[in-house]
């Protein structure tokens, strides 16, 4: 019974994790592809079926703890998916964040191109992705790789808000448009430290030993 109840608690993460990634990536396509309608079901939609979720799986989670009392790995794996759902849940915030601020943005002028954007979101996606199939498949190796790449993030993230104050600076009209962006990059990036948080999680599942930022 209690190996029943985690797998239906990994069926209900994974699940919980699709979402997630349904709304980062509508509410950076909504941005790039002045798409209102993305960004509004972000914000109008997916948000409260992310916030149903992460109380579902929380109650869940405490069910199992109360009612089994996991040993050892169980417990270890239990414990995983309640932090690895509280990061879910605080990368739709971002995803909403993010959305909110594309709405503004696609009504005005752009600034400039996203190409630097667009590229940062594809190594964020793919961080998110690698993270989740590291838990999936118990790859502490693809976890391993998904923490190394948060300094790639973090270089894009600099490079963009560079480019924006220079902006800023040559022309104050800029200045509320190039913040919005600033804010979306950061956005971006504290979604790629939650999934190294995952990344990390699975690494202490699979060895039993903490590697916070210390590969």
């Amino acid at each position: 019974m209690l190996h029943e109840k985690i797998e239906l608690l990994e069926e209900s993460i994974i699940s919980f994790s699709a979402l997630i990634e349904e709304m980062i990536v509508k509410s950076l396509n909504g941005l790039t592809g002045n798409i209102k309608n993305l960004l509004e079901e972000v914000i109008g939609k997916l948000e409260n079926q992310a916030n149903m979720k992460e109380i579902q799986i929380e109650e869940l989670c405490t069910h199992i703890v109360a009612q089994f009392g996991p040993k050892a790995s169980d417990l270890r794996k239990v414990l995983m998916i309640m932090e690895m759902n509280s990061d879910l849940e605080r990368m739709g915030d971002h995803a909403v964040n993010i959305a909110q601020h594309s709405l503004y943005l696609i009504e005005k002028p752009k600034i400039k191109e996203y190409e630097d954007l667009t590229k940062m979101k594809d190594e964020v996606l793919k961080m998110f992705k690698d993270s989740i199939s590291s838990f999936i498949n118990e790859d502490i190796a693809l976890a391993r790789e998904v923490c190394a790449k948060d300094d790639i993030v973090d270089a894009l993230k600099d490079s963009i808000i560079r480019e924006l104050v220079v902006f800023m600076l040559k022309d104050a009209t800029t200045i509320e448009r190039a913040l919005k962006l600033i804010s979306i990059t950061h956005n971006l990036e504290r979604i790629a430290d939650l999934s190294t948080n995952i990344a990390e999680d699975v690494v202490f599942i699979g060895e039993g030993k903490t590697i916070k930022h210390n590969l």
